[in-house]
């Protein structure tokens, strides 16, 4: 398998320093909204994913410089995404303009629901990280931007180019007529996890850095976090810092399935020590931990794969099942080649949203890049009725 120059895992150094955020800020359009969730007499929330979705955005791969020899491979990954979410809602993938007649013509026109392509320029596939976050009320919706800076990676010799990620939250939310929010924090849509009634989890180590959020305590962090997203209660668990580009995203770790119930990622044998000590601390934060309506959290270990088995290699291969997407009616997820595990994970997802179909895909070559099905998604909810 070839293997990508960049990995969100492992901090691979690439040139320049991509621009920092004031420098294409003016380009983004008009106005945003102040960091609230009120839009008009609405107040909005982030709701919980696995709610009825109007379509799911994703990104075409753009930079063969970010990915070389792989990036053949990774567009042929993204196109079974799509297709496969294509048979349960919408799809609409952002694309340079240069590209986009690549784009249409790998992805086709969509298995049932049609697979739009638009073009917007981006720079990865990461959509999850800098697309809009979604917030809903009655008969209302709006898209969070979260001020994407590549990571925090800018000014070092780790940074890859993002400033037309950075811009694509508030064109995309342009171009569809959906209001803007500009989070008065940095963040990532994959730092995001919610139950859709006021709980959010995150990991201190992406969100509570100073490469996002530099001279911000804790409590600042949250605070921003929770006008921004209408979020009542953060459990934090610590993360990891410095040990992959994302500083260990919360979507490769911990997932709610729904109110009080939390899926765990648990590292298969063969895993980093490392990201062993995460789960073990992430598990003892999240078994004392209560939501907003003050629940415990009922936790399901989600195991990965023996990486003896798997057909991915390589320290930077994201062997996290926990990184599935849910979508209308259906769980899309990895499978990594050991069939135990895959099998396992199957019947632990089908359990976990009853009713859905799981739908597993071989993505290795985005995985070989350190990330997944949710990091290459992100969802545009249905507005809840008006009250």
């Amino acid at each position: 398998m070839d293997t990508p120059v960049t990995s969100r895992r492992r901090l691979l150094q690439f040139g320049a320093a991509a621009l920092p955020l004031a420098a294409f800020a003016s380009a983004l359009p008009a106005v945003a909204r102040a960091a609230t969730t009120s839009v008009g007499s609405a107040t909005l929330r982030m709701p919980a994913e696995e709610g009825q979705h109007v379509r799911t955005f994703m990104a075409w791969p753009a930079l063969s410089s970010v990915w070389e020899n792989s990036l053949s491979g990774v567009r042929r990954d993204i196109a079974t995404v799509a297709d496969a979410i294509s048979r349960y809602e919408p799809v609409v993938m952002l694309a340079r303009p240069d590209q986009a007649a690549d784009a249409r013509y790998e992805c086709g026109g969509g298995a049932y629901y049609g697979i739009e392509v638009i073009e917007i320029s981006n720079d990865d596939l990461w959509i999850r990280d800098f697309g809009p976050t979604f917030v809903v009320g009655p008969d209302a919706i709006a898209g969070v931007d979260t001020n994407f800076n590549g990571w925090g990676k800018a000014g070092t010799t780790y940074a890859q180019p993002f400033a037309n990620d950075a811009a694509a939250a508030a064109t995309l939310l342009s171009q569809y007529g959906l209001d803007r929010i500009q989070a008065s924090f940095v963040g990532e849509g994959g730092s995001l996890e919610t139950d859709g009634k006021g709980t959010l989890l995150a990991t201190v180590s992406s969100m509570v850095n100073s490469n996002r959020n530099p001279g911000k305590s804790q409590d600042q962090v949250e605070q921003a976090m929770k006008a921004a997203l209408g979020i009542d209660k953060v459990i934090w668990v610590p993360g990891l810092a410095g040990q992959d580009i994302t500083d260990c995203h919360i979507d490769c770790l911990a997932r709610f399935t729904a109110p009080g119930k939390v899926i765990l990622d648990k590292p298969g044998p063969g895993a980093d020590s490392k990201w062993v000590a995460v789960y073990e601390e992430t598990k003892r934060v999240l078994g004392s931990a209560t939501d907003a309506a003050g629940n415990r959290l009922t936790i399901t270990e989600l195991p990965g794969p023996d990486r003896r088995y798997i057909r991915g290699r390589g320290n930077d291969f994201l062997s996290s099942y926990t990184n599935y997407y849910t979508v209308n009616g259906a769980v899309i997820a990895p499978q990594f080649g050991d069939s135990v595990a895959d099998g396992d994970a199957y019947s632990i997802l089908r359990d976990a949203y009853p009713g859905r179909t799981v739908v597993q895909l071989n993505i290795d070559n985005v995985a070989s890049g350190g990330g997944g099905i949710h990091c290459a998604t992100q969802s545009q909810p249905v507005k809840p009725p008006a009250a």
